[in-house]
């Protein structure tokens, strides 16, 4: 018997952390549960399933989104980066370092939003105000912390890069 696929179903080709994947899936499979069901990479969370608490952000071409907003046939060709990806070793990337130096974790569950914003901001303005720094995770919500620690270790991974900067000029 031949197989021949459903017409609701595709072949999704996407590089997601740094490596080619190639899936049938079906069309109206959100990236997030691509993700989540698919790959196994759970650090993308769903909270609201609306785009409202960033729980489930990850880079897409190099811009955050929302992956609970957007069909998984819709990112063909993409590249995506999920929490998991960031650092492409076993070392933390600068940003997720300040979070755990600052204690600005507490149940987690906003986090992987929180650190992938944060980097894409600090990628982007590398001199960050803290009003800069509120309005950039404004799309993000923590329940637990009132966000003073979190916008503590955006604040501070910048003044961790401005000193290894000098550090390195003194060299």
């Amino acid at each position: 018997m031949l197989y021949h696929p459903s017409p609701h179903t595709t072949t999704l080709s996407v590089t997601v952390n740094g490596k080619l994947v190639e899936r049938e899936i079906e069309t109206h499979i959100r990236l997030l549960d691509f993700l989540r069901d698919e790959l196994d990479l759970t650090g993308s969370k769903e909270v609201c399933g609306e785009g409202e608490c960033g729980a489930c952000t990850v880079l897409l071409d190099g811009q955050t989104v929302n992956a609970c907003l957007i069909l998984a046939v819709e990112v063909q060709g993409s590249r995506i980066i999920t929490i998991e990806g960031l650092a492409d070793t076993r070392d933390l990337t600068r940003l997720q370092q300040s979070f755990e130096d600052n204690h600005s974790v507490q149940c987690g569950y906003c986090i992987p939003g929180m650190v992938l914003t944060g980097e894409k901001l600090l990628e982007r303005n590398p001199h960050p105000t803290r009003d800069d720094i509120k309005y950039e995770l404004s799309g993000n919500i923590c329940r637990c912390t009132g966000y003073h620690k979190i916008v503590d270790a955006l604040e501070k991974a910048h003044q961790q890069e401005v000193q290894h900067d000098k550090n390195t000029q003194d060299i």
